[in-house]
């Protein structure tokens, strides 16, 4: 083998190994509460802050003090369906953990399981009486009943040129009194973010 073709050879591998090492991820980890939007699109820095912004809106709202000094007991929600509306993919349960810690963490309500939750829980029960020692099973009929259900969902716009891109979400929650199926609360929270994009000629 001549030395051209062997300088050839190792040149070769050289370049083959700089593009496997240039194709290796790079991972910077960083505070899960910083706020970062890479893309434009609903993320969990959204999910967090309308999440927070539309319960304290309801706490702000008279229903929980008529409630409290009508009951002498603290209203018990439940979360119900909340529908996306927009051509993205939104985890809607992320956003409904969001809302169900924020309505926890402030102490002025009672949550109720999910009927998710209720059934894998009965189902639990009745294990429970089959095969569990007498005087350790939990009851049924002992359940809490929910006062309140929150629903809503979450609507998108999009308008956009070349360069410029504008996303509108909107957000609507209701608050349903479930023995009456009145609507005591209602919320909206609006998002706009503006996404430029550099134009590169080929």
């Amino acid at each position: 083998m001549t030395l051209k073709k062997i300088a050839a050879y190792f040149t070769t591998i050289l370049f083959s190994v700089g593009l496997i090492a240039c194709s290796c991820p790079q991972v910077l980890r960083i505070d899960s509460n910083d706020e970062i939007d890479l893309s434009g699109y609903w993320n969990d820095t959204d999910s967090q802050h309308v999440a927070q912004s539309m319960i304290d809106d309801s706490f702000a709202n008279q229903w929980i003090a008529d409630y409290t000094k009508a009951s002498g007991i603290k209203p018990r929600v439940i979360i119900g369906e909340v529908l996306n509306k927009t051509e993205e993919h939104i985890s809607t349960e992320t956003f409904i953990k969001d809302l169900e810690r924020s309505y926890l963490s402030s102490s002025k309500v009672t949550f109720v399981a999910s009927k998710n939750q209720r059934a894998e829980i009965r189902a639990e029960k009745i294990d429970q009486l089959l095969n569990a020692k007498m005087g350790t099973t939990k009851r049924h009929g002992m359940e809490t009943a929910a006062d309140f259900m929150l629903k809503g969902q979450i609507n998108s716009i999009v308008d956009a040129n070349k360069k410029k891109q504008l996303k509108y979400y909107q957000i609507e929650l209701e608050l349903i009194k479930l023995e009456t199926n009145e609507i005591i609360w209602m919320g909206q929270k609006k998002i706009k973010k503006i996404i430029s994009r550099k134009l590169y000629k080929a």
